[in-house]
């Protein structure tokens, strides 16, 4: 584990109690541009760098994130119950989850944090299917709206993007979230265990980028096909 000072602005002064968290593998082309866009209103960025290879902690560390370091390749749900574990045990108030590879905005994840504070909310969830922003591929909407479907009948809650990586969550709720699905179920997994608490929930409309990056490298559909082949298979 290593680990180097987060950049912190008087921009984000308000943000304080918040520790975003980044589950990182292999992005080392993108990642020093997202930790740099997150500095100015999130002082508290951390990186759990999930056994990459291409030296993405580093550029994660020189762009400000502090970084926790899995050995191997453990998958994004053990990421994020790790970077949950980091941000509990330094007191966080609220953790925003937000993906590597650029297709989060910023703008969203402040929008989702003052949203919680305003209404006393403990789980905003990201939704890109509540207004015509996000360009998303035919197949992909059918694939993720199939998975929503499914999500919604095994966890009675009713959201309209059950696999946004972007949320937003509280601290009440936090403690509450043990996640064992290492690889893309956590997606469910995290729903049903929010849930669960019957804690007031939210969803914010936010616009998810699909960039030439992220097309580039297949990761959009094929996540979205992981997810539903793990939701079946469940």
């Amino acid at each position: 584990m290593t680990s180097a000072p987060a950049a912190r602005t008087s921009r984000g002064a308000g943000n304080r109690d918040v520790w975003v968290i980044i589950p990182l593998y292999n992005e080392a082309t993108v990642i020093a541009e997202v930790v740099a866009g997150l500095a100015p209103d999130f002082p508290n960025v951390v990186c759990i760098d999930d056994g990459s290879r291409d030296g993405s902690g580093a550029a994660a560390a020189a762009a400000g994130a502090r970084i926790v370091t899995h050995p191997i390749n453990l998958g994004q749900g053990a990421a994020l119950q790790t970077g949950f574990e980091y941000a509990q045990e330094r007191g966080a108030e609220f953790v925003v989850t937000f993906d590597a590879d650029g297709q989060h905005r910023v703008i969203d994840a402040v929008e989702m944090v003052d949203r919680a504070r305003a209404e006393d909310l403990s789980i905003v969830f990201g939704s890109r299917f509540l207004d015509d922003r996000t360009k998303a591929g035919l197949l992909k909407r059918i694939v993720l709206k199939t998975a929503v479907a499914v999500t919604n009948w095994t966890t009675h809650t009713r959201l309209t993007d059950a696999h946004n990586g972007l949320r937003v969550i509280r601290r009440d709720a936090l403690s509450q979230i043990k996640l064992k699905q290492d690889r893309m179920a956590h997606g469910t997994e995290i729903v049903m265990q929010l849930g669960r608490t019957r804690l007031p929930y939210a969803e914010q409309p936010v616009e998810v980028l699909y960039t030439d990056y992220s097309k580039s490298k297949g990761q959009s559909l094929l996540n979205s096909i992981n997810i539903l082949i793990e939701l079946i298979i469940r």
